[in-house]
């Protein structure tokens, strides 16, 4: 059987496992359920798998190793995670994890995120095997739990506990690159770009505390610590970062500019509101033009008479590679010396150059199937498991590939109502895969 003949049912099939994350172990379920199906899958066709509780009873991971031609070349980690954010079946057309096959979708959470790409790669490993096919490398396949956590559970607990699972990995592919994004030329025929993740913005949960003396909520107050969070708070909401232009979105508007006739060079006023002549996904372009620092939650007080000891915030901070230190300064400006922070979570920023062999790969394997495509690099407002992968040394792009429809909202997807992914879509990016992982 190929890969294309059971991808779809693999997908829903996939969907269909409740792997919901919702940070908090006690409730997080389904990790180990899915994984063992995996295992089962791969084992089914002659692999070895092994399967890895990433430090935690039931965050299951599973690996397996294809073995290449040549044994000295660097090895080629394809990495999926297998838990999703949560969904209320409610606010659905579809339940979200039915993993319908409709209309030319397979609807369900992780549908794009990232149980579309699981699918792909498992089926590819599956055809392979049957083939008897043999990679120009060692390709290592994993599948992971916790990313949509910060994996803590997942890719950063294997990196500390178990670097021997990636021994001999030198470069790694997985999500959020490769889906095409429709933009007119100016003659009216349309281009499709592939977005290649080349670049991920840092993340860091801050926690803002201010500590002041409790009081009669009738007193005059000369300290009062909701007055002094709320005062932070509404400083960092207001804050705009500077303008700054990192290789990989510097290129992608290069390119932007190049396909479209527009002006999108970082003279152009209002930047970001310009970006959106090419449709929704300039929310995700958009957020990589500089840092930014999103008040998230708050906390104070436990009843309406008294003036409370402290105060408390939570501050979503996403970050550009190599503006960590200075990022940091303005913050410590802007809260004033009477809030204190600190880190809830704290992941690097990665960018990595838009060369080489395996980029080359990535652009002849879409060019085999779309004549009308280019490959491009972008920067990824949010952030994935490569933060953990590239802490060994491991180079990573996010190349999971889809050919999308020019209507669909795809980037509204993410975390989104009525998540789905199209079937031709599907089967496009496993032949694109495939096509990659020959000449990778």
């Amino acid at each position: 059987m190929q890969a294309t003949d059971e991808v779809v049912d693999l997908v829903s099939r996939l969907i269909r496992f409740d792997t919901s994350n919702t940070g908090v172990a006690e409730t997080t379920v389904g990790e180990r359920e899915c994984a063992e199906w995996v295992a089962r899958q791969l084992e089914e066709v002659g692999y070895v798998t092994e399967y890895v509780e990433s430090g935690m009873p039931g965050r299951g991971n599973v690996f397996t190793r294809l073995e290449g031609a040549d044994p000295e070349r660097g090895a080629l980690l394809i990495h999926v995670h297998l838990d999703v954010v949560p969904a209320q079946a409610q606010d659905w057309s579809v339940h979200p994890f039915s993993g319908s096959v409709q209309d030319g979708y397979v609807w369900g959470r992780g549908a794009i995120d990232m149980k579309d790409m699981a699918g792909m790669a498992l089926a590819l490993a599956r055809q392979f095997k049957r083939e008897g096919y043999v990679p120009p490398r060692d390709i290592v396949f994993a599948f992971l739990a916790d990313e949509e956590a910060g994996g803590r559970w997942g890719s950063h607990w294997l990196v500390d506990n178990r670097p021997d699972l990636f021994e001999g990995v030198t470069e790694a592919v997985g999500e959020v690159g490769g889906f095409s994004l429709t933009v007119d030329r100016p003659d009216g025929t349309p281009r499709r770009l592939y977005l290649v993740e080349t670049a991920e913005k840092g993340l860091s949960w801050m926690k803002l505390t201010c500590n002041a003396r409790a009081g009669h909520g009738s007193f005059l107050a000369a300290e009062n610590a909701v007055t002094e969070i709320a005062s932070a708070v509404a400083r960092i909401g207001a804050h705009q970062f500077p303008l700054v232009m990192t290789e990989s979105v510097s290129e992608f508007l290069k390119a932007l500019s190049e396909e479209t006739g527009l002006d999108f060079s970082p003279d152009t006023p209002d930047l970001e509101s310009a970006l959106f002549k090419i449709g929704n996904i300039a929310r995700i372009i958009g957020a990589t033009l500089r840092d930014t620092a999103n008040p998230t939650m708050l906390n104070a007080g436990y009843k309406a008479n008294v003036i409370p000891q402290q105060a408390e915030a939570v501050i979503d901070c996403r970050v550009l590679p190599g503006r960590q230190a200075e990022f940091e300064r303005t913050i410590d400006e802007l809260i004033g010396p009477n809030v204190q922070r600190e880190w809830v979570m704290h992941l690097d920023a990665y960018e990595t150059t838009f060369d080489g062999d395996l980029v080359d790969a990535m652009n002849e394997a879409v060019l085999a199937y779309d004549d009308a495509g280019r490959t491009v690099p972008y920067m990824l407002s949010g952030g994935t498991d490569a933060k953990a992968f590239a802490r060994l040394g491991i180079r990573c792009f996010g190349f999971a590939p889809l050919k999308l429809p020019p209507e669909l909202d795809f980037a509204a997807l993410f975390h989104g109502v009525d998540e789905r992914v199209p079937v031709e879509s599907l089967v496009f990016g496993t032949n694109v895969l495939e096509h990659f992982l020959h000449h990778c």
